[in-house]
């Protein structure tokens, strides 16, 4: 497999606009409210986004990009890899798989594999960067998806969330769950379920305490010192405070931390963290 020729393909949850070796492009989802609609691309100020969010109290929603958009990002490749939020949750992975489907059936010969994440975030960007030294490595299209598969089920997403309001609003939680969070304080801590769904798993009092659980649920989920990154919506003192924990007991790694885009901060809110890590 031509490395030149190849493609890695990410809708905009995965917060990756950019590539290390290989040609990435990156399909935007779109967060719409009655006043205005914010498309997730490198051009929009995600911090104007999240003020503007703040403020407002109608209703909001997001909209997964169409199989024109995937197309259109598929480009000229002769191999394309693409890597969607998880099905559950979105459309994107339908019209990205309904745009496979075509591509290949107007280049014969050229081959494109949709990967459904069943999550979002950081844990798509591990995915994206195992494909990425893969090819690197030399690998054959079909040798790559089969690595791909058996990665995804070794990697993991927890998050922190310290508002559930939008989750609210998209029907993701109950309008009563997100009233109580903001007035007690609480912290959820979740993680994206097999099924690719969004699964809290406690109610925490302050940051210290959630941070504290999310590390007691990777290593029980089978954490022993891998890979990690951090993704945070306004809060990268969590994000440095979690690399202490981790540190602590595995010196070595090194976790990768960024800003969340507009569809992970859209959800995740101010304040929140989402965790990818690889299980042993």
């Amino acid at each position: 497999m031509n490395a030149l020729r190849t493609k890695i393909v990410l809708d905009s949850s995965a917060d990756m606009p950019k590539a290390q070796s290989i040609p990435l492009a990156s399909v935007p989802l779109k967060i719409i409210t009655a006043e205005k609609e914010y498309v997730d691309n490198e051009k929009l100020d995600v911090g104007a986004m999240i003020t503007d969010l703040r403020s407002y109290s109608g209703k909001s929603s997001t909209s997964c990009p169409n199989p024109q958009e995937f197309l259109e990002a598929f480009g000229d490749a002769d191999y394309v890899f693409c890597i969607t939020i998880t099905g559950s949750l979105s459309g994107s992975n339908n019209a990205a798989n309904i745009a496979a489907r075509q591509y290949e059936e107007a280049h014969p010969g050229r081959k494109a594999r949709v990967f459904d994440s069943l999550s979002t975030g950081p844990e798509l960007v591990l995915l994206a960067r195992k494909i990425e030294e893969e090819i690197i490595s030399g690998k054959e299209f079909s040798e790559v998806c089969d690595i791909a598969d058996a990665y995804l089920k070794k990697t993991g997403l927890l998050f922190m969330l310290e508002s559930l309001k939008n989750l609210a609003n998209n029907g993701r939680v109950s309008p009563i769950a997100a009233k109580m969070s903001s007035v007690l304080g609480i912290r959820v801590v979740g993680k994206a379920s097999d099924a690719g769904t969004l699964q809290p798993l406690n109610k925490c009092r302050g940051s210290k305490k959630a941070l504290a659980t999310i590390w007691e649920h990777m290593k029980n989920e089978g954490y022993r010192g891998g890979k990690v990154k951090l993704a945070h919506c306004n809060n990268e003192a969590a994000a440095k405070a979690l690399t202490a924990l981790i540190n602590a007991e595995y010196p070595g790694v090194k976790p990768e931390i960024y800003p969340c885009r507009a569809l992970c901060s859209f959800y995740a809110e101010e304040g929140g963290l989402l965790v990818g890590y690889e299980k042993a």
